[in-house]
């Protein structure tokens, strides 16, 4: 699989379903950073649309306890990768995506303004699926070819003190000079 990023900062190919939980980057803040998470909703159920629901401010209460909580929130991601490899995209790399929160990587702080967030479904209770990886490895070859990607790290690395995610289970072997 070959992905491209547009010039308008949205991928060819992957599903588009347009966030209002992003904003204008800083002016002139190079994007050198993939920061990785892991999201089921509800919780540990997959395939579903709750992740679409969230990252578009339309969790209903009503559909499952977890959205009664959640459907306050106002966060996004660039992308999300679905167990079978699907890529959905909701925020333009151009702009940034509201996912890291109270966030720093080696003294600066706000990794929303600098990085990509990409969103794995999972969590820390599952193994990724190959089709994931497979998919995650074309859009960080994409990344790399737009922007100067210097660090691809875990949403524990950036906010270690209330994240965990992407989890035990995620193979950073396969990606060297990562941080674990």
């Amino acid at each position: 699989m070959k992905l491209a990023i547009g010039a308008d900062g949205w991928v060819e190919g992957a599903a588009r379903i347009v966030s209002p939980n992003a904003d204008a980057r800083p002016d002139g803040t190079a994007i050198d950073m993939v920061v990785l998470h892991s999201i089921s909703l509800p919780p540990g159920r997959f395939g579903g649309d709750g992740v679409e629901r969230l990252f578009t401010n339309r969790c209903d209460p009503a559909e499952h306890e977890c959205f009664e909580e959640l459907q306050h929130f106002r966060v996004s991601a660039h992308f999300f990768v679905r167990r079978d490899g699907a890529l959905l995209q909701f925020v333009s790399c151009l702009d940034r995506a509201w996912h890291a929160g109270a966030s720093s990587w080696q003294g600066r702080e706000r990794c929303n303004d600098f990085s990509v967030g990409i969103e794995m479904e999972g969590g820390d209770h599952w193994p990724y699926e190959p089709a994931q990886y497979a998919t995650l490895d074309a859009l960080l070859a994409a990344l790399r070819a737009r922007f100067p990607i210097r660090h691809l790290v875990g949403h524990c690395h950036v906010a270690p003190e209330r994240k965990t995610d992407p989890g035990p289970y995620f193979d950073w072997a396969r990606y060297p000079g990562a941080p674990c």
